[in-house]
């Protein structure tokens, strides 16, 4: 198969090893000639140091790519989304598999990743996502993901093409539900890296990152996703690779908000893409339009745009009106 990457960041260079390690031809596409020369000079990525890049990976700078592809995979950063499906329409094959592998949500539209995408090419899209840690998996670190689509056998496609001994893959319907857990646990890591750089502990970062999946389930619901999905892969484990790894450029961020930084000084110190603080706003924004009660996203919020002290947020969180658990709780007699 002959399968176009659009992205050459570290997951999507990585996810374009797997794809040639299972025999297909693959072409990593850079938005920029610059860095696509680079890669076809050196056959090394920074983002992934330490691994090298097979020879026989094509490497692309060129839109036209896409004419020759059976499957094209959409890695690049969420803000990039739609202006590269857009500039990809004129050149898909009409039974090319679209791939969305991209977390976040638009903000204005309140879109999934795969949601833009469908609305800039009318296709359906299959969404890959789960805890995947573009390091490891370009070393061929064992984990697994999940393929969901609307279209069973879209996913199956997918399925089998990105699996293999050191990727197993899933198939999921709810594919709101599997993306909406892939942005929002970049909100609720960054959240986690804010109690670290503050000092808190690992109890802290437990209640964080459980209430923090409690809320992403009302909101899920609330659009029309399944609760079972964020007990799942895209969900509570995504959530917990990202909120504990230091590969985590959402945490490294966080770390630094806690100790002080500006959030923009602080994604500057990263030097990368930081997809929570992106999500933070819509999620905040799809709280507010879906009427659900999203008390973590709203602090994220209130520290990353609107300059509220960290340790104020936490306060505020830890002060909030005394509630049940699980809501609607019924007691025994």
């Amino acid at each position: 198969m002959k399968i176009l990457v659009a992205g050459s960041g570290g997951w999507g260079t990585a996810l374009a090893l797997v794809l040639l390690k299972n025999g297909n031809q693959v072409s990593l596409w850079s938005y920029c000639q610059e860095e696509s020369e680079n890669l076809a000079k050196t056959l090394r990525n920074p983002f992934l140091p330490g691994v090298e890049l097979p020879a026989e990976m094509d490497f692309t700078f060129s839109c036209q790519a896409a004419a020759h592809a059976d499957m094209v995979v959409f890695a690049t950063p969420s803000f990039a989304v739609r202006s590269t499906a857009k500039s990809f329409l004129p050149y898909l094959r009409p039974d090319a598999v679209l791939v969305c592998v991209t977390k976040g949500i638009e903000q204005g539209s309140g879109y999934c990743m795969s949601q833009v995408i469908e609305e800039e090419t009318g296709r359906t899209v299959v969404a890959l996502s789960g805890p995947s840690h573009a390091e490891e998996v370009s070393r061929g670190i064992p984990t697994g993901v999940v393929a969901a689509c609307r279209d069973k056998a879209l996913a199956e496609r997918v399925q089998a093409t990105f699996m293999r001994e050191t990727l197993r893959v899933y198939t999921c319907p709810d594919t709101l539900g599997v993306e909406l857990g892939a942005a929002h646990k970049n909100v609720i890591a960054l959240c986690a890296g804010v109690c670290d750089g503050m000092g808190y502990g690992d109890n802290t970062k437990a209640l964080l990152m459980t209430r923090g999946l409690a809320e992403l389930a009302r909101l899920g619901m609330a659009m029309g996703a399944k609760r079972e999905t964020f007990a799942g892969l895209a969900g509570v484990g995504d959530l917990i690779v990202t909120c504990t790894s230091m590969h985590s450029r959402n945490r490294r961020a966080g770390i630094l908000i806690g100790k002080g930084y500006g959030a923009r000084e602080a994604m500057k110190e990263v030097g990368a893409v930081v997809e929570g603080y992106y999500a933070a706003k819509s999620a905040w924004e799809l709280a507010g339009k879906y009427g659900v009660e999203m008390p973590i996203t709203q602090a994220a919020y209130e520290v990353l745009y609107e300059g509220k002290d960290p340790h104020d947020a936490i306060n505020n969180l830890m002060l909030r009106q005394k509630t049940s658990e699980v809501e609607d709780a019924a007691w025994a007699r």
